[in-house]
């Protein structure tokens, strides 16, 4: 089995785990020391994942935000595991919730498979060999050129009446942390994966996460950029590769996705951090 076979097979049985677990009442959730939630949930699908590559990969590293988030040195393959990402809509009952593994060789994302169990939306990708939702090929949707004009403006109080087709997904902790100028209508979804594989999915232009950790988005971020799209940081750099020893549990990237170049220098102008 192939590693996108595999990775794609474990999502999957991960969210038939994590849909047990939701489908019962009471579900158990605490504060972890960084302040994000936690449930037995995520540590029964932690344990799952884990057990599943050590049996199948047992010569990779292992990263996971629940256990063991020191990039692993002397591994050219480490697999970065979030098993449940977006918990608090998980244990409010909220539909934007999922799986995220993926890959790295040599400290750059490879293979990447993301499942939304209640959505039931699979997206998956391997370096150089495309991005797909439920096995389409996915490809970024960049605005046509004639909606050209409809280019975000400082001066604009509202959004153009044709604007409402431009969408801009970013998290809970946008506005609080950056003054934003764009105009386009925007979600906040609960999900770091999700949110930023919006743009691949052709659902937003622009996706913006403030904090997310290296298990948030290396899934994402390989979805992203192998459906025609652009992400990085938003200071214009990267992440990637890994550095083996490191620990990136204190470690976190304010993550720009965009349809086009175009739109990310856009996006990039109008997210400006507070003073």
């Amino acid at each position: 089995m192939d590693t996108l076979n595999f990775a794609t097979q474990i999502a999957r049985q991960t969210g038939k785990l994590l849909l047990a677990h939701y489908r019962r009442s009471g579900i158990r959730a605490s504060l972890k020391a960084d302040h994000t939630v936690v449930t037995e949930a995520d540590l029964a699908a932690d344990c799952l994942i884990r057990q599943a590559i050590r049996e199948h990969y047992p010569d990779d590293g292992l990263l996971s935000e629940e256990e063991g988030t020191i990039y692993p040195a002397g591994k050219s393959a480490v697999w970065i595991v979030d098993p449940l990402d977006g918990t608090t809509n998980f244990s409010l009952g909220m539909h934007y919730w999922g799986i995220s593994i993926a890959r790295l060789v040599d400290g750059e994302p490879d293979t990447a498979a993301l499942y939304f169990p209640l959505l039931d939306e699979l997206f998956t990708a391997s370096r150089g060999g495309g991005a797909y939702l439920n096995g389409s090929r996915l490809e970024v949707k960049p605005p046509a050129p004639d909606q050209a004009s409809q280019r975000v403006s400082e001066s604009a109080s509202r959004p153009n009446p044709g604007q409402a087709m431009f969408v801009f997904s970013c998290c809970s902790r946008t506005h609080a942390n950056y003054k934003v100028s764009i105009r386009y209508k925007t979600r906040i979804l609960g999900s770091a994966a999700y949110g930023l594989c919006t743009v691949a999915r052709g659902s937003a232009v622009l996706a913006f996460e403030v904090t997310p950790k290296v298990w948030d988005f290396c899934g994402s971020w390989l979805v992203t950029r192998e459906a025609g799209g652009v992400i990085r940081v938003l200071d214009g750099g990267t992440p990637f590769p890994l550095i083996p020893g490191t620990d990136y549990e204190g470690m976190s990237y304010p993550i720009l996705a965009a349809a086009t170049p175009e739109l990310w220098a856009e996006g990039q102008g109008k997210i400006i951090p507070k003073t």
